[in-house]
């Protein structure tokens, strides 16, 4: 399967990670802004962490991912969600004029278009969540590990995983 190659299985892999890690962060660092980027050899922080802090977020989000925690992968606030969240309403929306050419039936099923958006916008949320459970992240590790955590400049944190 595509998700399983090399390169996008780690990704999948990392993105599990630094979810679980922003979950463990934001335990402690309440009231900060804070975000992630995964890669294939890892991924990146971005927020006003000490590096003590993200080594033990991260230790912990990897050992509670094995133990089974995989709920820890989803995170409300992934890039996932966003696009799910845009594409979803916009494409439902677009549905009922499919093939329509002439004016007034457009205007005749705005609301219908409207009512369907709508609808799009409630899936979003669930579905962006099955995405991520699913697609975009890997809760099963396998033999990952931290190699490395570096600052790579104030505020912006690289994990290093093989």
């Amino acid at each position: 399967m595509i998700l399983d190659l090399p390169l996008i299985l780690e990704t999948r892999r990392n993105h599990a990670v630094e979810h679980a890690t922003l979950h463990i962060l934001a335990a402690k660092y309440k009231h900060q802004n804070m975000a992630g980027h995964s890669n294939p050899g890892g991924f990146f922080l971005f927020g006003n962490f000490d590096i003590r802090d993200i080594q033990s977020a991260v230790t912990e989000a990897m050992d509670r991912l094995r133990a089974g925690e995989s709920g820890l992968a989803v995170h409300p606030g992934c890039g996932t969600n966003l696009v799910t969240t845009a594409f979803l309403p916009g494409l439902f929306a677009w549905a009922p004029f499919r093939g329509v050419r002439s004016t007034p039936w457009r205007l005749v099923l705005m609301p219908l278009a409207l009512a369907f958006a709508v609808l799009g916008f409630f899936l979003s949320r669930p579905v962006g969540s099955w995405l991520q459970a699913h697609v975009t992240t890997e809760a099963e590790l396998g033999n990952m590990r931290v190699t490395d955590i570096a600052l790579v400049r104030k505020g912006v944190y690289k994990v290093i995983t093989k």
